[in-house]
């Protein structure tokens, strides 16, 4: 193996240990973000809640009209009662004045229960709005620490980066591009070894997708500087006794 491989070998390292501190300031970062959209999801539902009070609060006002229009009319029942003139006449009067008060006990009950739902759900409301505040509270020392967190990753990684490009300085354009390129399709795992399948036989395969390597392969490896890519995941491979 020479220099190129080398020089990629050594980057591969520098690039597995930015990638491992990139990984903590993006975790650092998705607390906030996760407990932001707790509180967002708590506010969209106290605003939802707080809609159907309003909503329920129209529609007992609504009832409530409707009812005193229905008494209305059952007062008129009743001073019809007193100038009935024939019992069929009464009867009659009187099955009006029944229905009446019964669809008016049927609208007084729903009235009831809807006052007895806003009830409930204004205590929802109070108590979700102390959530907010509690949550509002942790979050903002969440940011804080998030804050220190993530100003120690960021210099991590400025002092890394001159790792890198230290690193990277003597690799060729087009190998250093298929570096990189090849490291965003597996997560930075740019290079993978070869080696043998069973030591008893000479079947060598890929250390990241485990497939046969041809002998070829494995024979240009071990005598040749030149970039050769796994055929299966068309990762950068290495000869592994010579890592």
């Amino acid at each position: 193996m020479g220099p190129v491989l080398h020089g990629l070998i050594k980057l591969q390292s520098v690039e597995n240990g930015m990638r491992t501190v990139k990984s903590k300031l993006t975790r650092c970062r998705r607390s906030v973000i996760f407990q932001e959209n707790q509180i967002r999801t708590m506010r969209n539902g106290l605003a939802a809640k707080e809609e159907e009070i309003k909503l329920a609060r129209v529609q007992i006002d609504r009832l409530e009209l409707d009812l005193k229009s229905k008494d209305e009319h059952i007062a008129k029942y009743r001073a019809a009662l007193n100038l009935a003139k024939t019992n069929k006449e009464y009867s009659s009067i009187l099955t009006e004045l029944n229905t009446s008060k019964a669809d008016n006990t049927k609208v007084e009950t729903h009235i009831l229960e809807l006052m007895k739902n806003i009830e409930a759900d204004e205590e929802n409301c109070t108590a979700t709005l102390q959530q907010i505040e509690d949550q509002s509270k942790h979050l903002d020392e969440l940011r804080k620490k998030t804050d220190v967190e993530a100003a120690k990753h960021e210099k991590e990684i400025a002092e890394i980066q001159k790792d890198w490009d230290e690193a990277a300085k003597d690799i060729p354009g087009e190998t250093l591009e298929i570096f990189n390129r090849v490291a965003e399709t597996y997560d930075g795992e740019a290079i993978a070894e070869v080696g043998k399948q069973d030591d008893r036989n000479d079947i060598y395969s890929c250390g990241g997708c485990f497939m046969r390597v041809p002998a070829e392969t494995t024979n240009t490896l071990m005598t040749k500087d030149d970039i050769v890519r796994c055929p299966n995941c068309t990762r950068i491979l290495v000869y592994k006794d010579s890592v």
